[in-house]
């Protein structure tokens, strides 16, 4: 019998503090490869922390994190992890192209010059057709909707070649039909093999489109499947508040 393939993601014990703060206790979780993971908790339960301390923008006081089992920095430099912010800090009003944005996902392969190679191009080409902003290529990112600027910064991640992304709350801002084709995206990205951390407050959205979950609340609650995590017991010691009023409240 073969092995398991090593996590996509592992988080050991972390234990991360903000002076006399404690925003992560001795967190573990784990994501498989080809995943797409909820991970579900309140303000202040720890997400943004996680995912600074997964990127390596945050040290841990205890414990580590690996990559495909691998260092965090190596991951980042060689452009395995992508990152896919709940709030991008764009001066909309700039004139650069939705294209533009999606080709600085191929900066880490472009020499001093950052001058782009034809397999820049076909890969921002790539990524716009599958999150289907092709035809919006040349339209100025401010110009676009809440739901097609969150698919721009999506791709911006799969043209740089990314294998494991964290996406903060894409669901944020966006109306319906949005998420709905987001969710899209999501999908076809797991199923090409990429695996996905997605931090989202609905939780009722979660078992049509993540295969787990995490509940954080400093440490992670439970782990497992949706049905196995969304439990009233869980979400009580999660959020404090009886299962209704917590896929009912924001709790991002």
């Amino acid at each position: 019998m073969s092995a398991a393939p090593a996590p996509a993601i592992e988080v050991s014990g972390v234990t991360v503090r903000y002076g006399d703060v404690l925003a992560l206790d001795g967190a573990t979780l784990d994501v498989a490869p080809g995943r797409i993971c909820a991970l579900l908790g309140t303000n202040g339960s720890g997400k943004s922390t996680l995912f600074k301390t997964i990127l390596g923008l945050v040290a841990a006081e205890r414990g580590r994190v690996r990559i495909h089992g691998g260092p965090t920095e190596a991951a980042r430099r060689t452009g395995t992890i992508g990152y896919v912010p709940q709030s991008e800090q764009v001066d909309w009003a700039f004139p650069v192209r939705v294209a533009d944005v999606v080709m600085m996902g191929r900066y880490g392969h472009m020499g001093i010059g950052r001058s782009p190679r034809r397999a820049d191009r076909d890969a921002v080409a790539r990524a716009l057709e599958r999150t289907g902003l092709s035809a919006l290529a040349g339209r100025q990112i401010g110009a676009l909707s809440g739901g097609q600027r969150k698919r721009a910064f999506v791709a911006r991640g799969i043209a740089q070649g990314a294998d494991v992304f964290l996406l903060d709350e894409p669901f944020a801002g966006v109306d319906k039909r949005s998420e709905a084709t987001i969710v899209e995206v999501l999908r076809a990205m797991r199923d090409d093999g990429h695996t996905l951390l997605v931090s989202t407050h609905d939780l009722a959205t979660v078992p049509d489109f993540c295969d787990d979950a995490v509940l954080l609340q400093r440490r992670v609650v439970a782990q497992g499947t949706p049905g196995e995590v969304l439990t009233p017991d869980r979400l009580m010691e999660a959020f404090g508040v009886a299962p209704a009023e917590a896929r009912a409240g924001e709790g991002a």
